[in-house]
């Protein structure tokens, strides 16, 4: 479950965002969009307890800078960062022992095999391609089983392989439970998956629609209907 209530952030006397709320429930999949300049990227970095801000954030019932909350919370950023001198391998075990899990070596050949990074895994992180980086990337977000998943442009870099592989584990996250929210421009890329969609524009939530109340239309045409960018 991932709870944000009334959230702010100002740059100056300049509101990013302005009083945004959503909530999106465990085993949904939720998308937020926006043109740029709406604000997607101050709420996920918010989210995420990269910023200060004012309101409330909560991921399974904690505050989101809290250590429970931190625990059963995943994040791919948009632009990953590796550690230099850290192989594709050892960037994932480094991940389960920051949470204090254990080493899973089944696990951890899974994710290898399944975003074709196994002949790849003693690559250190400056030798990645942007794409390698953010298989790494979402690899160390998934092996900790979170139980809510946040993925800020997750596709952008992916090969189609590596974009079918991710679906099939969004949807299969969420068939477990896990809560999940994607922030992207890549409309047709998450159009199979969404339950609820939070639309941004100005730094404000312009609204939250269910998949039952879409009333047949895609993300496209809703997004442009709520906006206002384009007459549908």
């Amino acid at each position: 479950m991932l709870d944000v209530k009334r959230l702010t952030k100002k740059y100056n006397k300049v509101k990013a965002i302005d009083d945004v709320s959503f909530f999106i429930p465990d085993g949904q999949v939720g998308v937020i969009m926006g043109p740029n300049g709406s604000g997607k990227s101050t709420t996920i970095k918010s989210i995420a307890g990269l910023l200060r801000y004012t309101g409330e954030v909560s991921i399974q019932g904690f505050e989101n800078r809290s250590i429970e909350a931190k625990k059963v919370f995943g994040y791919v950023p948009e632009l990953p960062t590796m550690f230099p001198l850290l192989t594709v391998r050892e960037h994932i075990i480094y991940t389960l022992k920051a949470y204090g899990l254990p080493i899973d070596e089944e696990k951890i050949e899974y994710l290898l095999d399944t975003f074709e990074l196994k002949d790849k895994e003693n690559k250190l992180g400056d030798e990645l391609s942007k794409g390698m980086m953010q298989k790494v990337s979402i690899c160390c977000a998934l092996i900790i089983e979170p139980k809510v998943l946040m993925l800020d442009e997750p596709m952008i870099g992916l090969d189609p392989k590596a974009i079918r592989e991710l679906k099939k584990m969004i949807l299969e996250l969420r068939d477990k439970g896990v809560t999940i929210l994607i922030s992207t421009h890549m409309l047709e890329m998450v159009e199979g998956l969404w339950d609820t969609i939070v639309i941004l524009k100005n730094g404000k939530v312009m609204g939250q629609f269910d998949k039952d109340m879409a009333e047949g239309k895609n993300l496209e045409e809703i997004f442009f209907k709520v906006t206002g960018d384009e007459d549908v």
